[in-house]
């Protein structure tokens, strides 16, 4: 049984498959509070639903993408990994965003992570030690995973930046995603076009267009 919040049918705004139609598998639960979350009502205790019931329910809509997301779903990963191989033998394409505090370790090669690097304003790191969760994930990354980083001014930014070179992370797909209401997009991209820097500027596709 997993806990799920919701499972819904959209675009897909996020990462590199941003506009895309996917089936959403949102998780109950997060261990942590991030300031700028919009996603707050995932926190709450969600429905328990079995793998045939959330297979059926991935199976009645049309896209073969899905995105595993919450919530933060790599709390429920004992429980998450047989519906992951059920998905891929069936030929779906998966996705899991988890906020980067649990270990990727073990995550089936099939899998495209989206990793979010908590920067400062995030709220949810005092100190270079509460930084380390984030940092012992980074040997468990393949190829093919995604980094985001959500910006919500320059000490984000220049974060940001600073996390990516110490680290060379530079391989990855790295997207720089601003908090509209603290972070203009505008501003952003001319601190990306000034430095040179080949980072994705995203903004969330979903809501520009209305969209869930």
């Amino acid at each position: 049984m997993l806990s799920i919040c919701e499972i819904f049918y959209s675009l897909q705004g996020e990462s590199t498959y941003a506009g895309l139609p996917c089936i959403f598998v949102r998780l109950a639960g997060c261990n942590l509070r991030c300031a700028w979350c919009d996603t707050t009502y995932s926190h709450a205790e969600g429905q328990a639903m079995s793998l045939e019931a959330i297979l059926q329910q991935i199976q009645s809509y049309p896209a073969r993408l899905v995105e595993f997301t919450g919530g933060e779903p790599l709390l429920q990963k004992t429980e998450l990994l047989p519906l992951l191989d059920r998905l891929h033998q069936a030929g779906y394409t998966l996705l899991l965003e988890t906020n980067g505090s649990i270990s990727l370790q073990g995550l089936p090669d099939y899998l495209v992570a989206i990793v979010d690097i908590k920067c400062p304003d995030s709220g949810v790191w005092k100190s270079e030690a509460e930084l380390g969760a984030w940092t012992n994930n980074l040997p468990y990354l393949r190829p093919q995973d995604e980094l985001k980083f959500v910006l919500c001014s320059r000490k984000d930014y220049l974060f940001a930046t600073d996390f990516i070179r110490q680290n060379k992370l530079q391989t990855h797909q790295i997207i720089f995603s601003p908090v509209r209401e603290r972070l203009a997009p505008t501003q952003l991209a001319s601190w990306l076009l000034e430095d040179g820097l080949p980072y994705r500027l995203q903004l969330q596709l979903h809501k520009l267009i209305d969209l869930k």
